[in-house]
């Protein structure tokens, strides 16, 4: 798959560390030249600047995906440096756990921001330019917790959210050359897994450990698990695939 992104412009949100750092590099490693978008500027920068060093045509820019007007600004930007888009990844999120009973409206509002509407804009701002030059891939990080889970009413409406975006999207940019999938990620090893062990009063090991009794596959997913997947979705190989959930989850979804 060398090569499968050469002349390619990719944006990733939330991308400084993570699933969307390994979706960078991996675009990057296939020929792409890729914007990081994320709040955390300095560590999109430092992954801008680390892939860089070696080989990449990287940049990074500093960016709330709920905020109409700082996602206009940073898509104008990459446009203005590469000239064109071709993948739009919408993987920035955040997660405010917690059970029903306890959980604040800035917890619901919050997640719902930057998942939902964070993916909202981004793909509305992305289709501007894609519509015009009659193709582009859109890919949606979704979750195995859009089936529902625990402490994360908020997280898990969010990213069936996702799935149902997905799917209209897809509807409504076919015609002009625009697929749209989404990824559902199972249990992938990251800060914000690390978090979520923290929340239930386990070590990631205790975490880990109660997670594999439920996998098909024994052993942990890790962020270029996601980065594969995202790579071929938003390959040719995949051109007539659209409209699709993709679970990366080590086991059966049901």
């Amino acid at each position: 798959m060398m090569g499968i992104f050469k002349n390619k412009v990719a944006i990733v949100t939330g991308a400084a560390r993570g699933i969307g750092a390994a979706i960078v590099k991996r675009f990057v490693s296939e020929g792409a030249k890729v914007a990081i978008l994320d709040v955390n500027l300095a560590g999109a920068e430092e992954l801008a600047n680390q892939i860089n060093r070696i080989k990449g045509s990287v940049i990074a820019l500093k960016c709330d995906v709920s905020n109409p007007l700082e996602v206009e600004s940073a898509f104008h930007e990459v446009i203005e440096q590469f000239g064109k888009l071709d993948i739009l990844v919408n993987n920035a999120g955040v997660i405010r756990d917690n059970l029903l009973f306890k959980m604040s409206e800035d917890d619901w509002d919050t997640v719902i921001d930057v998942h939902l509407k964070g993916a909202f804009l981004c793909s509305r701002e992305a289709q501007k330019y894609m519509v015009s030059q009659k193709s582009g891939n859109i890919i949606n990080i979704s979750s195995i917790s859009a089936l529902g889970n625990r402490g994360q009413v908020n997280y898990s409406s969010a990213k069936a959210g996702l799935q149902g975006m997905t799917r209209t999207m897809a509807i409504e940019l076919g015609p002009f050359g625009i697929n749209v999938n989404a990824i559902a990620p199972g249990f992938i090893e990251t800060e914000m897994t690390m978090a979520t062990a923290e929340r239930m009063g386990m070590t990631l090991e205790e975490f880990t450990n109660l997670l594999l009794k439920d996998l098909s596959i024994k052993r942990v997913g890790q962020p270029e698990d996601i980065a594969s997947a995202a790579a071929f979705l938003s390959s040719d190989d995949a051109s007539y695939i659209t409209g699709q959930i993709l679970y990366v989850a080590g086991r059966t979804t049901v």
